[in-house]
C-alpha cells in the first residue's frame, strides 16, 4: 500500500512504526514541518521524509492524517487541490467530524475516521472507525491496516469521542493502574524492576484471559476469590477507598472535556 502519514508526530510515529515492522508499505511518507523530529525513520527500506504534504498526497493513496486539531483545517484546504478520486482519507483527529471534512473536500471523497491508541507502535491498537457514505467502499481498507496494527472495530459516529475515552486515553488509564500495582509490589518488597514486570505481566495476563475466553471480568474474580480469603479482602478495600468509582467519574470527565473542545471548535 502507498500510504502517507501527515503530520507524525508521537501518534503518527507510533502508527508508522506498526506499519513498518508489519510490513504493511509498498511506500511510506511521513510529514512533519520540522523533519528532525523524525530523522530515525531514514534508514528504513521505501521510507520517505519530508515536509511537503502535497508532495506526500500526491504519490500515496492512503492518507492518514494526525495533526494537531487546531492545524488539520488548514492542512486540509492546502492539500485540497491535489486530492484525486481514489485517495482514501483517514483521520485521527479527534473531535473534527466527517461533515467538516466534506466541507473542506467534498462529499465524494473517501473519508474515514480512525481512533486508534499509542499500542498501535507494537501492533495490539484497539482502533474505532467510522465513515462517511462513500467511505463504506474503502472501509475495509482502514480495517485492513488496522487490524494489522491491533483490532479494529467499526462504530456510528456519534460513539466516537466516547472512543477516544475508552481506547485513546484509556491506554493513559491504564498506565496509571499498572504504576500503582507496581508501586504497591515494591513496598510488599520486590524490587522496582521486578515489580514492575509482575504488574505488566499480570494486566497483560487478565486481558487475555477475557480475549480468550469471552468471560465476564467478574466470572474470572470468581475463580480467585475464595470465602474470607486474601483477595476479596483486598477487591472490597478497594472499592470502599473508589476504586471503580474513581475509575468510571475519570472517563466520564475526560468525555465531557472532549466535548468542550469540540463545541470550541464549532
Amino acid at each position: 500500500m502507498k500510504i502517507a502519514i501527515i503530520g507524525t508526530g508521537n501518534l503518527g510515529q507510533s502508527i508508522a512504526k506498526g506499519l513498518i515492522t508489519t510490513n504493511a508499505i509498498t511506500t511510506l511518507y511521513l510529514t512533519k514541518r520540522n523533519i528532525e523530529d523524525i530523522k530515525d525513520f531514514k534508514g528504513y527500506k521505501n521510507v520517505i521524509i519530508t515536509s511537503d504534504n502535497a508532495l506526500a498526497v500526491q504519490n500515496s493513496d492512503i492518507l492518514i492524517f494526525a495533526v494537531q486539531p487546531a492545524h488539520f483545517e488548514a492542512i486540509l484546504k492546502a492539500v485540497a487541490p491535489v486530492l484525486n478520486e481514489n485517495h482514501v482519507l483517514i483521520s485521527t483527529i479527534t473531535g473534527f467530524s466527517i461533515s467538516k471534512i466534506e466541507d473542506i473536500v467534498g462529499q465524494d471523497q473517501f473519508v474515514i475516521r480512525a481512533m486508534p491508541n499509542t499500542a498501535i507502535a507494537v501492533g495490539k491498537s484497539m482502533t474505532c472507525l467510522c465513515c462517511n457514505e462513500n467511505g463504506n467502499k474503502r472501509i475495509k481498507i482502514a480495517e485492513a491496516i488496522f487490524n494489522r496494527l491491533g483490532t479494529s472495530i467499526s462504530i456510528p459516529e456519534d460513539q466516537m469521542q466516547a472512543a477516544t475515552v475508552v481506547c485513546a486515553s484509556g491506554i493513559a488509564f491504564w498506565m496509571r493502574l499498572i504504576r500503582a500495582t507496581t508501586q504497591a509490589a515494591i513496598q510488599l518488597g520486590f524490587e522496582a524492576s521486578e515489580a514492575q514486570e509482575l504488574a505488566m505481566h499480570t494486566c497483560e495476563g487478565a486481558a487475555n484471559l477475557l480475549i480468550t475466553t469471552g468471560n465476564h471480568p467478574e466470572q474470572e474474580i470468581d475463580k480467585v476469590t475464595t470465602p474470607k480469603g486474601c483477595t476479596i479482602e483486598g477487591l472490597n478495600e478497594m472499592e470502599h477507598k473508589g476504586l471503580s468509582s474513581s475509575l468510571i467519574q475519570g472517563m466520564v470527565t475526560s468525555f465531557n472535556k472532549i466535548n468542550t473542545i469540540k463545541t470550541e471548535q464549532l
